[in-house]
């Protein structure tokens, strides 16, 4: 399974990319912004998990995003249960080396596009610390609408942020 992008491509993870996973992911700018869940500092073992995790996904729901021929980041669709079943969170990141090159913006796309044709959905949702005014760029270029923000919702790093709630529906 492979999506091509401009520059990248979204594929099912192998477990050979754990190194440039690791390489990319342990960096402290991108832990940043993340959910706690994601390791920092971020060990060869912490890739190694996750791809176990993910590498058999049916359907796919988790990518890999290659970038010159090497793991530089990861986007997928996170399902929950109950009332939300049927509207998954969308997460992603990239290593900081290749910020700035419109990937992101055009790799929600991709997976956004994705998930409405194979996956049955209704709506994707995404939630950004307030202190991301960039990722929440990156999901207004892909066609996301800011549905609110939750004041003093979330502590990341001891600090309590806002949370901005973004979203787009099936057409």
């Amino acid at each position: 399974m492979e999506i091509k992008g401009t520059g990248f491509t979204l594929r099912k993870w192998r477990t050979e990319d754990a190194p440039s996973l690791q390489k990319h992911a342990d960096n402290v700018n991108v832990s940043a912004c993340l959910l706690d869940r994601f390791p920092s500092p971020y060990t060869l073992q912490d890739a190694e998990t996750f791809i176990a995790m993910k590498i058999n996904e049916e359907p796919v729901t988790n990518f890999a995003i290659e970038v010159n021929g090497e793991v530089a980041g990861v986007i997928g669709l996170d399902f929950r249960a109950d009332v939300y079943r049927k509207t998954p969170l969308i997460g992603y990141w990239l290593s900081e080396q290749y910020w700035g090159r419109g990937i992101i913006p055009e790799a929600v796309k991709l997976i956004t596009a994705y998930g409405f044709n194979n996956l049955d959905i209704i709506c994707i949702q995404a939630a950004i610390l307030s202190k991301n005014p960039k990722s929440m760029r990156v999901l207004e270029k892909a066609g996301y609408i800011k549905q609110g923000v939750l004041k003093g919702s979330i502590i990341k790093n001891n600090e309590i942020l806002d949370e901005h709630v973004y979203a787009t529906y099936k057409s």
